[in-house]
């Protein structure tokens, strides 16, 4: 989800809990999908980014698993993801407003909330810090890994991404909505009221999910900018080879084109497959080697 800005850099410890997760789960998803096959209810281990439509098929009504769609679309798609949600939805999603549920008082687009403002919006959603959540997008894995990502950085370990996302789900044959609940849709209005709330500096009343940020999990500029001379951590760039060379302009406006000195390129479609889930353990570690990371 590169292009769903993070405000921060992806340091080893992002890479811990993301596709260096997936290097230890071949294994286990295999596992995984037998019990979801067999329907059994099965602990997905915390250290696993990923959950596959199977298990989420077999989990769907467990009271505990709150399911988020988090889809998201470059400016240029002119693709509305709260209509398209409306459309189809993998049934009981929620929709979380990557836009909306953003730092309002950054001039930067998708810049981290506060945690008070994190928490407001995700309580509106309905979601309590017990809950198990998975987040899709309608791309198959691109706006969700964003989304999966806040969680972690607000230290809610329970989060899984849906591997493949919505276009796996159908293609496994399940079934989805075809229109939203009003109470899905006051949700997702009363989330972003909630932070609009909160940055005008009004009361929000009770939450049900606190929020406490994992610093360990993002780093701010003048942490990208002293790594450039120390070189102590591996900046990796997510756009396209284009993009990070500067060939063609940036898609938001304001924004220089080019890379961060010293980082490396690998364009997140090229962990993906041709169904858009991630590759396997192995091709995920010989993509990174290829550039020089071990």
């Amino acid at each position: 989800a590169a292009e769903v800005g993070c405000g921060a850099s992806l340091s080893p410890s992002m890479t811990r809990f993301g596709i260096a997760a997936r290097f230890n789960a071949t294994s286990s998803a295999v596992s995984e999908a037998a019990a979801a096959a067999s329907g059994a209810i099965h602990a997905v281990p915390r250290t696993e980014p990923v959950v596959s439509a199977e298990w989420l098929h077999a989990n769907l009504r467990d009271p505990d698993v709150k399911v988020l769609d988090a889809s998201w679309y470059m400016p240029a798609e002119q693709r509305n993801p709260l209509q398209e949600y409306q459309v189809a939805h993998i049934p009981g999603a929620l929709f979380f407003d990557v836009d909306g549920i953003s730092d309002r008082a950054s001039s930067l687009p998708h810049m981290l909330p506060s945690e008070k403002a994190f928490s407001a919006a995700v309580s509106s959603l309905g979601i309590y810090n017990k809950d198990g959540i998975v987040v899709y997008d309608g791309k198959g894995l691109f706006s969700a890994a964003r989304v999966w990502w806040m969680f972690r950085a607000y230290g809610h370990d329970k989060v899984w991404v849906l591997d493949g996302g919505l276009p796996q789900w159908r293609a496994s044959g399940y079934d989805v909505e075809s229109s939203a609940s009003s109470d899905a849709i006051l949700k997702a209005s009363a989330a972003s009221e909630a932070i609009e709330k909160v940055y005008q500096g009004q009361s929000v009343g009770p939450t049900t999910f606190e929020a406490k940020l994992q610093p360990h999990l993002l780093w701010n500029l003048g942490q990208v900018k002293e790594n450039i001379e120390t070189q102590t951590h591996q900046l990796i760039d997510a756009r396209g080879k284009p993009r990070f060379d500067g060939a063609v302009p940036e898609p938001r406006k304001g924004i220089r084109s080019g890379h961060v000195p010293g980082s490396k390129c690998v364009p997140f479609p090229q962990v993906l497959d041709s169904t858009q889930k991630l590759l396997p353990a192995d091709d995920l570690r010989k993509r990174f080697e290829q550039e020089g990371m071990y």
